[in-house]
C-alpha cells in the first residue's frame, strides 16, 4: 500500500470558487502538479469554463494563474491516505485536510466544487456543517475513468454551477 498526500492549496484572497479532488492520481503525485494525467479532463474542462484557452496546453504555473485569474482555488478534500494506484475506490485510511480553516483564511469562497464521488462522500462525512453553510455542487469526475461522460457532457456539467 503506497502511502498518498495531497498538495498545499491554490488559492489566494480573490478565490471565490474552491474545487476539491480527492487525492491526486500516481501521476499527479509523480509531477506534483494537479491534475497531471493526460488523459484527465480537468484542464480541458476548466479552459472551457474560464477562458476558452486550451489550458491543456499550458505548463502548469500558467494552468493555475489562469484558474485563480478567474477566482478558482484547488485543493483536495483528502490530505493523506493509503492507496495502489490511482483510483478512488482504492483509498484508504483517509485523513481529511482542514478545509474549515481554510474556509476561514480565505472568506472570500462562496462555493465548494466537488470534484467526483469520493471527494463529495468524504467532504460530507468530514465536514457536514460546510454542505448547510456553503453553496456545494457535487460535480462529475474529470478523471479517465469515468468514461460515463464525454468531455462535451463534463463541459456542460461543469458550466452548470453558478456561485
Amino acid at each position: 500500500m503506497n502511502k498518498c498526500k495531497s498538495f498545499k492549496p491554490s488559492i489566494n484572497t480573490n478565490s471565490e470558487v474552491l474545487i476539491l479532488g480527492s487525492m491526486p492520481g500516481v501521476k499527479s503525485l509523480e509531477e506534483q502538479q494537479y491534475y497531471a494525467h493526460p488523459q484527465n479532463r480537468f484542464w480541458k474542462v476548466m479552459g472551457a469554463i474560464c477562458s476558452s484557452t486550451d489550458l491543456h496546453k499550458m505548463n502548469y504555473k500558467e494552468k493555475l494563474a489562469v484558474l485563480l485569474e478567474n477566482h478558482i482555488a484547488l485543493w483536495d478534500t483528502i490530505k493523506a491516505c493509503e492507496r495502489n494506484g490511482s483510483l478512488d475506490t482504492d483509498i484508504m485510511n483517509e485523513i481529511p485536510n482542514d478545509i474549515g480553516s481554510l474556509l476561514k483564511k480565505f472568506p472570500n469562497i462562496k462555493c465548494i466544487c466537488l470534484n467526483g464521488n469520493k471527494s463529495y462522500l468524504a467532504f460530507k462525512k468530514y465536514f457536514p456543517e460546510l454542505l448547510e453553510k456553503y453553496k456545494c455542487y457535487k460535480m462529475p469526475s474529470t478523471s479517465p475513468a469515468n468514461a460515463k461522460y464525454s468531455l462535451e457532457n463534463l463541459i456542460d456539467k461543469w458550466k452548470a454551477f453558478s456561485c
